[in-house]
């Protein structure tokens, strides 16, 4: 299992940091107080791995940039965290909060030292408490799991990260399959604890070969540490209010849902660098319908969570996870004090039992009480459809935007018809009589300003305008 190279702690260091950067924070642990023939197996350890603990602190820079790690060593006794190892975790994140800096955690590690017993095991407590703490201060915190990851290491501070991310095969889980094995009678299912397996289930956002590390941890700081930079893209006149359609709102409606619409990616792919996606709820669930990712608008950084368009079909529709999903993005938004920027686009969120049984009504009101509660600048886009309760979900910012094309209603306009006339052939009538269009909600207070849309325009050419409204509309809150 797992891929042919595995790092040692200290060639995990020389491969991220930059070079002469390196700065240890370790002091000698004490190991006196323990019996004869447990310090006989640490001085072993100490030779067999050429470190003096399971785990390795300091501080250096990545492309420049300046960052705290931890790094376990998984052949000072499996990598295990005993007292000493864990007051150096603790002692090692609290400095990184005094000073300012992230921290990178990269885990390798059978879990609590069983020499030490209890007093050990509870000590995972304390390094939570550490962490916590650094990500209350709002700073980044970002896991790089090794093959093996399990116990309680796994159980603590591997599985806090803003972001995090295993090796290619790393085997991580709760309890090792040895033990499984040997407590139960029968092997644990395989590929289960497997990297790829918990990235594709949503408990990890991605799986990273340790040598693309350097790049990863400089995408995510660029957005995360990083201040904003000048615009670059050409904003558009907004739409002035009182400006009236010139022709039937069903044809906006009919534009929004036609192949070649401009979409959540699209946004990312012309408006925006140093993107970082994240995937999934890191709870165990995933949805791809909802996209998630650290990036920086026209220079601007934010968290974006978007609706994409592209990912829902009637076999795929939105459910509940995905507005978990756009929960996670809000608390990583105002954990980091970054700006949010919720993208609306979406034919309604799924109608089945596994929604309902899932908890989608309550999630919706969830999402609506997380964003008009939250702490940062919020801006929301109705890119393109905006159906039901699904849209209203993404929508309360604190400035709302619109595409001149864009639209919202209670339902789909087919359904309202249902309603309203017991059958869906008017559908057009609705929409006009709902006054869902963009220039209807803006009359009405309900959208702050307006994308013009020109003839002719691609998706990256609107893309691009609404890029650089959404951004210019950040550096004014």
């Amino acid at each position: 299992m797992g891929s042919t190279r595995r790092w040692t702690a200290r060639e995990l260091i020389d491969l991220v940091l930059d070079e002469g950067s390196y700065e240890s924070w370790d002091v000698p642990i004490d190991i006196s107080g323990h019996a004869e023939e447990y310090q006989a197996e640490l001085r072993a350890a100490a030779e067999k791995a050429g470190t003096d603990e399971s785990v390795l602190t300091g501080r250096g820079t990545v492309r420049g940039r300046p960052v705290a790690f931890v790094v376990n060593e998984f052949r000072f006794l499996a990598g295990s965290i005993g007292i000493g190892a864990a007051h150096r975790i603790a002692a090692a994140v609290r400095r990184a909060t005094d000073e300012g800096l992230p921290v990178l955690a990269s885990t390798s590690s059978g879990g609590t030292r069983m020499q030490e017993g209890t007093p050990a095991f509870v000590q995972m407590v304390e390094i939570s408490r550490a962490v916590m703490a650094h990500r209350a201060a709002g700073l980044p915190y970002l896991v790089h799991l090794r093959h093996p990851t399990t116990g309680g290491v796994y159980a603590s501070w591997g599985s806090l990260g803003h972001i995090t991310v295993a090796e290619p095969g790393a085997l991580v889980g709760f309890l090792g399959p040895k033990v499984y094995e040997a407590l139960n009678g029968a092997p644990f299912p395989q590929g289960v604890q497997l990297a790829e397996n918990l990235a594709a289930k949503g408990v990890i956002d991605a799986v990273v070969p340790a040598e693309e590390l350097p790049a990863l941890v400089d995408a995510a700081l660029g957005v995360l540490v990083d201040p904003a930079t000048e615009p670059v893209l050409e904003r558009r006149e907004p739409v002035a209010a009182g400006t009236r359609l010139d022709h039937p709102v069903w044809e906006d409606v009919e534009a929004t849902r036609a192949e070649g619409r401009v979409g959540v990616r699209d946004l990312l792919r012309y408006g925006a660098t140093s993107t970082l996606r994240l995937k999934g709820t890191d709870e165990g669930e995933r949805d791809d319908s909802v996209l998630i990712a650290l990036t920086r608008l026209d220079g601007r950084p934010c968290v974006l969570v978007g609706q994409d368009r592209s990912r829902q079909t009637p076999a795929t529709p939105m459910g509940p996870g995905a507005l978990r999903e756009a929960r996670r993005a809000m608390e990583l938004a105002n954990e980091l004090r970054l700006p949010l920027v919720t993208v609306v686009d979406t034919p309604g969120a799924e109608l089945s039992q596994a929604a309902e049984e899932g908890a989608m009504a309550g999630e919706i009101a969830r999402c609506i009480a997380g964003l008009v509660t939250m702490e940062v600048p919020t801006v929301s886009v109705i890119l393109g459809q905006g159906c039901g309760g699904g849209a209203l979900a993404m929508l309360p910012a604190a400035t709302v935007l619109a595409t001149e094309r864009g639209w919202l209603s209670p339902l789909p306009p087919e359904g309202a018809s249902v309603i309203v006339h017991g059958d869906a052939s008017r559908a057009a009538e609705m929409a006009e009589r709902q006054r869902v269009g963009a220039l209807d909600l803006l009359a009405n207070g309900d959208v702050h300003g307006v994308v013009p849309e020109a003839a002719g325009d691609t998706p990256e050419t609107l893309a691009r305008a609404v890029v650089a409204e959404v951004a210019a509309r950040l550096a004014a809150s």
